[in-house]
């Protein structure tokens, strides 16, 4: 999401805890998330967020009996979903609810030259908007140029990659991260990534096919390099289909093209599962973070890092970029919590990226990115509180050990 706003810039001597360590240091960190802060009050009780999908076994999908009623409902015949049905984007077969989210894996889909074609989920923060968070917000923080990761991205960044979805405007890309999922240790399938990356808003549905892919073109090749690459370089760990979700009641009731109410809450957690089967994703990547939901506000947070696939000129999606800086305050409204807001020249793409902060010594999830202005000089991210706990909580003691 973009926005026109023009302000002050903050002022300097900004620690920069996190440039020595970078986030190689979170492979061998653990932590217990603790506690709450500010309660998500746009948000829907847990249980109401939780997602169920479809599950496409030896060619044939199974879904529980209450959502193939729910889905029959909507007109639509699950068993010609996966031979191209989901490209059916009318508005009565878009599905929005949270209990109506419905991704069975179709082998084969995202191969290499389609991922390349992604476009980044850009949105425009108008500058209305970007107007009434004044008297809100801090001053606009000058610029942080982002830094490209070293490579390999799993030995230094192993828990970030790529969102890849379906859209109506066709196929689109995210960032994401992998947490660890505090009542499965160890064995975690979650990935953390923006509301807007999975659910369009007040206005739309869930989007549809979407894949998880860590440690994306893991060396950091060029467009050019990467012509005749095969699956296993552009997709290391291999694509990882979300078959749960929960986005943020916020986001799916409020969120808009324009960030609108719903940005705030603007998060979402993926459960996913490897197209072929095999080991839990924490075991494949070798790395998962923490999250942390009693981040404190933004005066006292010090450094924080965003890490993401920037996709949008002047970047094109193929590598891993990171932006360093200590936050600020954002709101689009004196009626929203406030959000965190860095400098950072990422783009479009590098939404629902996660940003991390150290705590205790170790390396732990704080926000991700949500929206940014047309020139791409900051990002805002929301603050996670007891809404966005209880919507992990949810999840992983749901559907984490499936």
């Amino acid at each position: 999401m973009r926005s026109t706003r023009t302000s002050a810039p903050l002022g300097r001597g900004r620690r920069r805890v996190l440039t020595a360590t970078g986030l190689v240091a979170a492979l061998a960190l653990i932590v217990t998330a603790c506690g709450g802060s500010e309660k998500d009050r746009a948000s829907d009780k847990p249980d109401a967020t939780a997602s169920r999908t479809a599950d496409g076994d030896g060619g044939r999908v199974r879904i529980p009996s209450d959502m193939a009623d729910r889905l029959k409902e909507h007109g639509i015949d699950v068993g010609e979903w996966k031979d191209g049905g989901w490209e059916d984007w009318d508005e009565d077969k878009w599905l929005s609810e949270a209990k109506d989210f419905v991704n069975p894996v179709i082998e084969g889909l995202w191969k290499p030259e389609r991922m390349r074609s992604a476009e980044e989920a850009d949105k425009t923060l108008s500058t209305q908007d970007a107007s009434a968070a004044q008297g809100v917000s801090d001053p606009e923080p000058p610029p942080v140029r982002a830094q490209a990761e070293k490579t390999p991205y799993h030995e230094n960044a192993a828990p970030v990659g790529k969102v890849f979805f379906d859209s109506p405007e066709g196929p689109s890309v995210c960032s994401g991260t992998v947490i660890k999922d505090v009542n499965h240790p160890g064995r975690s399938n979650l990935v953390w990534t923006a509301g807007h990356c999975v659910h369009a808003g007040g206005s739309g549905g869930w989007y549809r096919n979407l894949v998880f892919v860590p440690a994306y073109n893991d060396l950091g090749k060029s467009e050019a390099d990467l012509a005749d690459a095969g699956a296993s370089e552009i997709a290391p760990y291999g694509n990882w289909w979300a078959d749960w979700a929960s986005a943020s009641g916020g986001w799916i009731r409020g969120g808009s093209a324009t960030g609108g109410d719903g940005a705030a809450y603007d998060y979402a957690v993926l459960h996913v599962k490897p197209e072929q089967g095999g080991k839990s994703l924490e075991e494949t990547v070798g790395a998962a973070l923490d999250v942390d939901f009693s981040a404190p506000s933004a005066a006292g947070a010090g450094e924080m890092g965003a890490w993401g696939y920037p996709a949008a000129p002047p970047y094109n999606g193929l590598q891993m970029f990171k932006c360093l800086d200590a936050p600020g305050r954002f709101s689009l409204s004196p009626s929203l919590p406030t959000m965190y807001r860095i400098g950072c020249t990422m783009t479009g793409g590098s939404s629902g990226g996660g940003w991390f902060r150290v705590r205790d010594g170790r390396t732990v999830l704080v926000s991700n990115t949500s929206i940014g202005p047309t020139d791409n000089t900051w990002l805002a991210g929301p603050q996670l509180g007891e809404d966005a706990e209880a919507l992990y909580q949810n999840m992983s003691r749901t559907y984490g050990g499936r």
